[in-house]
């Protein structure tokens, strides 16, 4: 059985699910966007959710750089790798698509990547926040581009704003 529990932290509404031994699910809610919650899954906070947005308090308080939380999240085998390669880049540091594909050993496969990083349920545990366009600048991300310069400038990671692109 899956649980969930909306918490409330200082950067928005996060879901965080889980079932008995991992998380599962983590997602900033958003106005333009609902979160994904599946029929069967069940309201009420867990020790592990309870656990997941204390680390993430933690985190948005500058006070925390790694988590230390079960994950299971669902995908294909694919997309797990790649998820697994996200949890390898350091707090404060980025890559782009490319070097994230060369990370896996197919630099044909850097749309792939993205649309995998796309898909990743567990937002900020599995940083996807830290992938970042060849020249430096923000692209897509579920919680909102808004969400991923808070996060790289939280953690003093070095990107270009869109303004300085023109």
């Amino acid at each position: 059985m899956i649980h969930y529990e909306i918490y409330s932290t200082r950067f928005g509404d996060i879901g965080i699910a889980a079932d008995e031994r991992a998380l599962v699910a983590l997602e900033f809610q958003r106005e333009d966007h609902a979160l994904r919650i599946a029929p069967e899954w069940q309201r009420g906070a867990t020790a592990l959710t309870d656990a997941a947005a204390q680390q993430l308090q933690q985190y948005f308080a500058g006070e925390r750089r790694q988590f230390d939380l079960p994950l299971a999240p669902p995908g294909t085998d694919f997309q797990r790798r790649v998820w697994d390669a996200l949890l390898q880049i350091p707090y404060g540091e980025t890559r782009s698509y490319r070097e994230q594909a060369a990370a896996l050993g197919n630099l044909k496969a850097i749309r792939a990547v993205a649309r995998a990083n796309g898909a990743n349920p567990i937002a900020v545990v599995i940083p996807c926040h830290r992938v970042i366009g060849a020249d430096g600048s923000l692209t897509g991300y579920a919680g909102g581009l808004d969400m991923k310069a808070r996060l790289l400038t939280l953690e003093g990671a070095r990107f270009v704003q869109q303004a300085e692109l023109l």
